[in-house]
């Protein structure tokens, strides 16, 4: 099997790449017929952004503090684990965002696209599903979109919905919301596009974020699911995402 090992820099797991490396040879990401993630969830972002496009399955290896993402550790039998590891589609969110200044940018999502206050004052924020306006002025830190595989990262933190893989839908949620007092956030599906319209921008301005890529100063955020673009990640059988998630909600 054609492997390729990718590692971030900390220090297990430059020394698991270089023990696998020599046991299991190394081969070029663009030859490889899996990818092999040595870190912790960050990097596995990281390295899933970087090959999204190369539709090579990924499988990832816990060498990192946090590894929700990530199968545990073993030198031994690796090449039967890839053989026999579960596959698991993911699809990205689309993010275009509108700056005061009339500059747009796009980007992709894996986990969530995010909008947050940049000051101490609360920001101001009209939420639209397919065009029609669901929440006039949402008041708080911010508000999110999830996808199923970042439902337990930041959307559960800001006490969003863990969504089970293949239901096809989208969590949306506020961050520290205070008026609607009541509204907690709501599940719509995969295919409804998402706007979010930044009221008083000039005196409350607020910043997008999709994963790790950020926009400052928006008016307008459009978001979308991005069907046709397709990333396949492996985990171990007894241990794969979709159980992983359902666990999580009796942790």
């Amino acid at each position: 099997m054609k492997i390729a090992f990718v590692a971030s820099q900390s220090d297990n797991a430059q020394k698991s790449l270089k023990k696998l490396v020599e046991r299991y040879g190394q081969c070029d990401p663009q030859q490889a017929e899996v990818i092999v993630v040595l870190g912790g969830d960050g990097f596995m972002l990281h390295s899933l952004h970087q090959f999204m496009y190369q539709k090579t399955p990924l499988f990832g290896l816990r060498r990192g503090t946090v590894g929700f993402l990530m199968n545990d550790y073993r030198s031994d039998h690796l090449v039967e684990r890839l053989q026999q590891a579960q596959k698991t589609i993911l699809h990205p969110l689309s993010m275009t965002a509108e700056k005061i200044n009339g500059e747009t940018f796009k980007s992709l999502a894996i986990n969530e696209v995010s909008l947050l206050r940049q000051t101490k004052q609360s920001a101001h924020i009209e939420v639209q599903i397919n065009g029609q306006t669901k929440i006039e002025n949402l008041v708080g830190d911010g508000v999110m979109v999830a996808t199923p595989a970042g439902s337990t990262a930041y959307n559960l933190s800001a006490h969003g919905p863990v969504i089970p893989l293949g239901t096809q839908v989208l969590a949306v949620t506020p961050i520290s919301p205070f008026r609607p007092r009541r509204w907690r956030g709501a599940i719509i599906p995969s295919h409804a596009e998402v706007c979010f319209r930044v009221k008083n921008h000039h005196k409350r301005p607020v910043a997008a974020t999709a994963d790790n890529f950020e926009v400052r100063d928006v008016k307008q955020v459009t978001i979308t699911e991005e069907r046709e673009i397709e990333i396949e990640m492996l985990f171990d059988v007894h241990h794969n995402l979709e159980d992983r998630i359902i666990n999580e909600q009796f942790a």
